[in-house]
């Protein structure tokens, strides 16, 4: 086998060592049950939702803060 031969050869299969290597990885993930699914889902809704909440009390304090000025200053 020559040199060029082999090259073609090594580019060829380096595709398919990527397909395969990708495929073995992905059988060693260890995947989240329904329940913790379901568990995070929610907790990530809930934690959105106080977030939301607290920022909709800062933004309303600043804007009644500005209110405020501006009553003062005119």
């Amino acid at each position: 086998m020559t040199v060029a031969e082999k090259k073609d050869k090594e580019q060829v299969s380096a595709p398919v060592q990527l397909l395969r290597d990708t495929r073995a990885e992905i059988k060693k993930v260890v995947w989240p049950t329904r329940e913790e699914i379901i568990r995070l889902t929610i907790l990530v809704i809930a934690v959105s939702a106080v977030i939301g909440v607290v920022l909709f009390g800062v933004d309303s304090f600043f804007l009644w803060l500005y209110t405020l000025l501006l009553d003062v200053v005119s």
